[in-house]
C-alpha cells in the first residue's frame, strides 16, 4: 500500500475545494491508479495499492483560469509531506519546458514574450522553493508561479495553433479536417439549414439502436433517412452512429433479459449492426459502430464482455460494407475514471487491443464533455489537449474529437443526463460568451493537429433531445448562440502573410511536429 501526503495552503482553498475527492495518481507510464483520498484539516492523503513513484492530478483553483486539472512532477513516496502548491507549480513548469523544447525542435518559433512569461513563473517558483520551511509563504509564491505558468501555457498553445494554421494555409486551401456537428431535424429546414451547412463540412447523424428499435423487431428508420438525405443534398460528409452505446440507458430496454445469455446477446447486437450498415451501404461511408465501451454501465456488462462485443460489432460492420470506414467512440480519454477502481484496461489499451486484432477499425472518436455532470470531464488547458492527441496519435489510426461545453447553468429539460452542469470550471460562469471563447481556442487547436481528421460538436439545437445540458449551438427558442459564428468563421479564415513575425516556416513552407 502506497501513501502520498500533501499540505494544502492557503486555508481559503481548503474551504472551497470539493475537487480533492477526484484527485488521482498515475505511474511513469501514465497508468491511472485506483486512488483513495482523505482530507483532514489541510492535509490531503492519497492512497493506492503500489509504492512506485507517481504524479498527482487534481483540479486546482487558478484565478483567471478557473479550476483546471494540474499535475505534479513524478514524486517518490517518503515520510514527510509535500507542499501541494509547490509541487503543482513544479509540474506545470516542467511540462512547459518539455513542450517548448519539442515544438522548437520541430521548427516552431518561440516568442520572446512567452520566454519572459515562463521566466517569471520560474522566478516565482524559485522563491517558493527557497522558503519551503515556511509552508504558508512558500505556497503563496507557488500559487503565483502557477498563475504565471498557466498564462505562459495559454500563450504557447495559441502560438502553436496560429503557426500550424498559417503553415497549412500557405500550402493548401482546403480545411485540414472535417468540422461537423450532430444533425437534428431543425437544421434541415428554414434559416437554420443555412446556418448549419454554412458552418460545417460534415454532419453526424444520430443512429442509436435504442431509438431505431425501441421494440424488438420493430424498426424506425424514417428519421435517419431524412437526416441522411438532408446532408447529402447539401453535399456534406455523413458520419452515422453510434449504433451501439454501452453507457447506462444506451441499449434497448428489451435487451435486458438477455444479459445473462452472452452468446445470444452478442448475436442480437451483431444482427442489428449488420442490418443498419447493409441498409445504408453506398450511402453512408463513415460509421460510429459503438460508443463508451471503455467505461460501460449499460446492462452491467463486464470490461471483458464490452471489449469482446466491440470487436464482434466491428467484424459485423466490416462484413456488411467493406468500403466504409468504422470508428468507435471513447469516453473520458484521459482515463481518470480508472481512479475509482473496477477497471483494468486504460482507454488507450482498450483501443490498442482492437487494432492489434486487425478487425477493420478505421479510427477513434474521443468524446470530451467539459463540465457536463455526472459523466463529464474536468477542464484542462490547451497543452493538455495537445499532449492527449499526441498520445493517441501513436495508435496510427484516424482521430476524431467530439466536444461539449455548456453555455448556461439553467435547468435543461431536453438533456438526457442531468438538468444542470457542474460548477463553473473556466474562470467565469457558464455563459454563451465563455462557450464561444473556449471553442475558438480548443477547436482551432484540434484542427491544427496533423493527426486529427475530424472535430465535431456534441449537438446543434438545445430544443431537441440531447445528452449534454445547454451545450448546443442554437438556443431552445431557435436563435443562434455566439458559438455559431465561431464555427462559421473557421470556414473563412485567411492566412497571415508570409514574412509575418507571428510564424516561422522551414524551407518548403511548412513545419511538421517531431
Amino acid at each position: 500500500m502506497g501513501v502520498m501526503r500533501f499540505q494544502v495552503h492557503p486555508h481559503e482553498v481548503v474551504q472551497d475545494w470539493p475537487e480533492w475527492e477526484s484527485a488521482y495518481l498515475t505511474g511513469l507510464d501514465g497508468r491511472v491508479f485506483p486512488t483513495r483520498n482523505e482530507l483532514a484539516g489541510n492535509l490531503l492523503r492519497c492512497t493506492r495499492h503500489t509504492s512506485d513513484s507517481g504524479k498527482l492530478h487534481v483540479a486546482w483553483p487558478v484565478p483567471g483560469f478557473g479550476r483546471p486539472v494540474l499535475s505534479t512532477a513524478s514524486l517518490r513516496e517518503f515520510d514527510s509531506e509535500y507542499l501541494l502548491a509547490l509541487e503543482l507549480a513544479r509540474g506545470k513548469i516542467s511540462e512547459l519546458r518539455d513542450q517548448t523544447f519539442q515544438w522548437e525542435f520541430a521548427g516552431m518559433a518561440i516568442s520572446q514574450e512567452y520566454r519572459a512569461q515562463l521566466g517569471e513563473a520560474f522566478a516565482s517558483f524559485s522563491r517558493a522553493s527557497a522558503c519551503r520551511d515556511d509552508a504558508v509563504e512558500s505556497s503563496r509564491l507557488a500559487h503565483q508561479a502557477i498563475i504565471e505558468a498557466c498564462t505562459a501555457a495559454q500563450m504557447l498553445g495559441r502560438s502553436y495553433t496560429e503557426q500550424r494554421e498559417n503553415s497549412r494555409r500557405l500550402s493548401s486551401t482546403h480545411p485540414p479536417a472535417l468540422l461537423g456537428c450532430e444533425l437534428d431535424p431543425s437544421a434541415c429546414q428554414g434559416s437554420l439549414h443555412t446556418d448549419f451547412f454554412d458552418a460545417f463540412t460534415a454532419a453526424s447523424v444520430p443512429a442509436s439502436w435504442s431509438r431505431i428499435e425501441p421494440v424488438e423487431g420493430s424498426y424506425a428508420w424514417d428519421a435517419i433517412d431524412e437526416l441522411v438525405e438532408c446532408s447529402q443534398q447539401s453535399r456534406r460528409v455523413v458520419r452515422a452512429g453510434p449504433l451501439v452505446d454501452f453507457a447506462p440507458g444506451g441499449l434497448p430496454d428489451w435487451l435486458a433479459p438477455w444479459t445473462a445469455d452472452f452468446d445470444n446477446l452478442q448475436s442480437f447486437i451483431c444482427d442489428f449492426v449488420e442490418t443498419a450498415v447493409n441498409r445504408y451501404a453506398g450511402r453512408i461511408r463513415m460509421w460510429e459502430v459503438s460508443a463508451r465501451a471503455n467505461t460501460g454501465g449499460g446492462l452491467s456488462l463486464t470490461e471483458e464482455q464490452r471489449l469482446a462485443l466491440t470487436a464482434r460489432t466491428l467484424e459485423a460492420a466490416q462484413r456488411s460494407d467493406t468500403e466504409a470506414q468504422f470508428f468507435i467512440r471513447v469516453e473520458h480519454p484521459w482515463g481518470e475514471y480508472q481512479s475509482q477502481g473496477g477497471y483494468r484496461i486504460s482507454p488507450l489499451q482498450f483501443v490498442d487491443a482492437l487494432i492489434r486484432s486487425r478487425i477493420g477499425l478505421s479510427g477513434v472518436n474521443l468524446e470530451i464533455a467539459i463540465g457536463c455532470s455526472p459523466r463529464g470531464d474536468r477542464h484542462r488547458d490547451l497543452l493538455a489537449f495537445s499532449r492527449l492527441i499526441d498520445q493517441w496519435s501513436l495508435l496510427g489510426v484516424q482521430l476524431h474529437v467530439t466536444l461539449a461545453l455548456p453555455s448556461s447553468s439553467a435547468p435543461d429539460p431536453q438533456a438526457s443526463t442531468t438538468p444542470t452542469p457542474q460548477r463553473p470550471l473556466l474562470g467565469s460562469d457558464w455563459d454563451e460568451a465563455t462557450q464561444a471563447a473556449w471553442a475558438a481556442d480548443y477547436v482551432s487547436l484540434l484542427l491544427a493537429k496533423p493527426h486529427i481528421t475530424g472535430v465535431f460538436w456534441c449537438h446543434f439545437h438545445d430544443g431537441a433531445p440531447h445528452r449534454n445540458p445547454n451545450a448546443g449551438i442554437v438556443r431552445a427558442d431557435g436563435t443562434p448562440k455566439p458559438l455559431l459564428k465561431v464555427f462559421q468563421s473557421m470556414q473563412h479564415i485567411e492566412a497571415t502573410p508570409p514574412g509575418s513575425d507571428s510564424h516561422r516556416l522551414d524551407g518548403d513552407g511548412t513545419w511538421v511536429e517531431g
